[in-house]
């Protein structure tokens, strides 16, 4: 049966899908990295393509912007038989460690936002990245000579909300860099049995109000996405 949202089909989707945010990047991912890439969705602008990367058949599809977008896209990939989900997106550093298009493998995301809250009916919960995903993230980023961080992240809902102090306060509790989407990814992921990771490419520091240079920018996101690329077949090779 077709999804409401993603308008596709069982077999449309690949076991291994990459989550951008952003239509334009799921196209570029497609067309750039993918090997007779195919459009199955563009319903709503959640442009969902498939195609293969060394042998492995790789779909990328389109969260849109926050959570709420995020748990539906997720819900509906895990109904269309998807198996690994992983976001390949931005963030806002927390800490000036983190340097503009760094790349950050994040652990577990601190669940600042709704839909969580909504899913759980408020319980207490931490949503976290699958270990076998992180694993295999962090080893392609050390093949490759990627520079790189390891550890937590903040998922919230508003993006001009954010402040330096905040960061600055949550930096010293261990969290990297705050983004939109993960921990909705994380827990809509457990509660299908799924594997779930994010990769972000750090697009300024939250007390910069200025983002990295367009060019350098890009640069980072390519190096994130080979990385993400050589995750999946990583694991599809377990």
């Amino acid at each position: 049966m077709s999804q409401i949202h993603l308008r596709a089909q069982p077999g449309d989707v690949a076991e291994y899908v990459l989550l951008p945010g952003d239509p334009n990047r799921a196209r570029h991912i497609a067309e750039t990295y993918l090997e007779d890439a195919e459009l199955y969705t563009e319903h709503r602008q959640l442009l969902g393509f498939t195609g293969s990367y060394r042998g492995v058949r790789v779909s990328v599809q389109t969260t849109g912007m926050g959570c709420p977008s995020a748990a539906i896209v997720a819900e509906e990939l895990a109904r269309l038989g998807a198996t690994t989900l992983l976001r390949v997106g931005t963030l806002g550093g927390a800490t000036p460690r983190v340097k503009p298009a760094d790349l950050v493998v994040a652990t577990a995301a601190v669940p600042h936002d709704g839909t969580t809250r909504q899913l759980l009916g408020g319980a207490p919960y931490a949503p976290a990245a699958s270990f076998e995903v992180v694993e295999a993230a962090v080893q392609a980023a050390r093949a490759q000579g990627v520079p790189h961080h390891v550890g937590l992240i903040m998922t919230e809902d508003a993006f001009y909300a954010s402040t330096p102090e905040h960061a600055r306060l949550w930096a010293a509790r261990g969290v990297l860099g705050f983004e939109m989407e993960a921990s909705a990814l994380f827990l809509v992921a457990a509660q299908h049995g799924l594997r779930a990771g994010c990769l972000t490419t750090c697009s300024n520091d939250i007390g910069d109000p200025q983002l990295v240079p367009g060019e350098v920018l890009a640069e980072g996101v390519d190096r994130m996405i080979r990385v993400a690329l050589d995750t999946v077949v990583t694991l599809a090779s377990c």
